[in-house]
């Protein structure tokens, strides 16, 4: 089955945010070598520790860093954007990259309300068209455009692939009544996957290209050499999630094992259900528990985050989970 990767670019502790695109031409080239399907950038803004914010930007960098790899966004989010701005920037990046390129849409913020009001002061009005706006990128990308008043010229015929994003049910059904691929965030918001999934296999209408349903999981994978070693490369996820839950924006923290003593039973509990689908271990644990969830959701690919601080660990966590689902 195909496994992808998702990156947020993380910013860590004592580095730079060059640093952290360093990173991140290393972590893509992994993900190359190692036969993940896609590489996947996500949008987000007024993070410390995130620098994934000029995601088009960032996504021709790793298309030319690489050879193979599709590259996309996990996502754009649209209600922030011009369908037609997105449309020439995509466009141009297929232009340059062939059949490389892949478009995920999100129809959240990315950020705090503040912040959405300061990209976009008609950011609500984007969520109340967000149907509308796909559809508006899926005529700019067509080889039918030609016949519009208003064309995306540099993205025309370029069929970019459009995935919907969802942490929610919101999504689920406009990617079903569309044909779409249907892309689940349960690296962050587990609870509503069965019923997202359920919901989106239950009312799809085959369109175009896409036949049947497409179900793509979002999960964090963090590969240990053993149990203990798992743990105390998790404990920079659990902060990051705790700095959410304490509304304290940090970089990304070292592993620490004394991590686990400095979070109340209150905040352990919001953090353990944040990251229910999370799957931490050494490999024969994350294989088994990961073959089990990819055969109850039936998922047909699975997509992961890797928020380690270590890049020598990352690396070695890439490459566990790329020898347990190329063997699926």
């Amino acid at each position: 089955m195909n496994y992808s990767y998702l990156d947020l670019v993380y910013v860590k502790e004592k580095n730079t945010v060059q640093d952290a695109f360093a990173e991140l031409k290393k972590t893509a080239q992994q993900a190359d070598n190692l036969g993940f399907n896609r590489f996947w950038l996500a949008e987000h803004h007024n993070m410390e520790g995130v620098a994934s914010n000029a995601t088009s930007v960032l996504m021709g960098y790793v298309a030319s860093q690489t050879s193979n790899i599709r590259v996309g966004s996990g996502g754009i989010m649209l209600p922030n954007h011009s369908p037609l701005i997105v449309a020439e920037q995509l466009g141009t990046l297929a232009q340059l990259y062939p059949n490389r390129i892949d478009l995920g849409l999100g129809r959240a913020p990315g950020t705090d309300p503040n912040t959405a009001k300061e990209l976009n002061e008609t950011f609500l009005k984007g969520v109340h068209e967000f149907p509308v706006n796909v559809a508006k990128l899926q005529k700019y990308f067509s080889s039918t455009s030609s016949e519009e008043n208003i064309r995306a010229y540099v993205a025309e015929g370029t069929e970019i692939p459009i995935y919907l994003l969802g942490s929610s049910t919101d999504s689920a059904l406009l990617a079903a009544n569309e044909g779409l691929p249907y892309t689940f965030a349960a690296h962050f918001a587990p609870h509503l996957l069965k019923d997202a999934f359920e919901l989106y296999t239950s009312n799809f209408k085959a369109k175009g290209s896409l036949k049947k349903p497409y179900k793509i999981a979002c999960v964090n994978i963090i590969i240990g050499e053993n149990e203990e070693d798992a743990k105390l490369q998790a404990s920079s996820l659990y902060n990051m999630f705790l700095g959410l839950v304490r509304n304290v924006k940090t970089k990304l923290q070292p592993p620490s094992l004394h991590f686990y003593d400095n979070w109340t039973i209150i905040e352990e509990v919001q953090i353990n259900h944040m990251t229910a689908q999370s799957f931490i271990g050494n490999k024969e644990t994350v294989a088994r528990n990961l073959i089990d969830f990819i055969n109850r959701y039936e998922i047909d690919e699975i997509m992961m985050s890797c928020p380690i601080f270590s890049m020598e660990k990352r690396l070695y966590s890439m490459e566990q989970f790329a020898s347990i689902i190329s063997k699926i």
